[in-house]
């Protein structure tokens, strides 16, 4: 599967809803009922984008196309601009289709009531510990992927 990674500007250089305006844009740019889903949770959003929870843990979007990490850059990295990316994503999971999903970090000591306001909100959009910087998906795959791995005889190189 393949990744795409994005870096946005956030505080001090753009405010948290403006920072998540931006993401918004590069997501879905054209579908507007992703549009306003994502509108939908901007209180949240920007809540955790002034929390830092994104410096370090990525918004994962999942679906069809690729799949599409955004992360937030802040302080002096954020003013200057050198480490920000915000090109425009081709052919996002977000804009393609109705199948999509998407996953903010929080911090473990709102993670419950984060998750509460956005199930009002949205069925696509949940949140996850900060410390997971991966779906739980994501972890199955990769299990997949090593079992299904060559494996080496060790005892054949043993042997005389």
């Amino acid at each position: 599967m393949t990744t795409v990674a994005r870096k946005v500007a956030a505080t001090p250089a753009r405010l948290a809803t403006n920072a998540w305006q931006r993401i918004i844009d590069l997501l879905a740019p054209t579908n507007a009922s992703a549009r306003a889903e994502l509108a939908g949770v901007v209180a949240v959003a920007s809540l955790l984008i002034t929390e830092e929870a994104m410096k370090s843990s990525p918004i994962i979007a999942s679906g069809d196309g690729p799949r599409v990490r955004v992360y937030c850059v802040y302080a002096d990295d954020a003013i200057e601009g050198s480490k920000v990316s915000e090109a425009a994503i081709a052919g996002s999971p977000v804009d393609q289709n109705d199948g999509w999903k998407i996953s903010l970090p929080c911090a473990s000591d709102d993670l419950e009531w984060v998750r509460a306001s956005l199930k009002k909100r949205s069925e696509r959009i949940t949140a996850r510990d900060v410390s997971e910087t991966q779906l739980p998906e994501e972890a199955g795959d990769e299990n997949a992927r090593s079992a299904n791995a060559a494996t080496i005889n060790v005892e054949s190189f043993i042997r005389p």
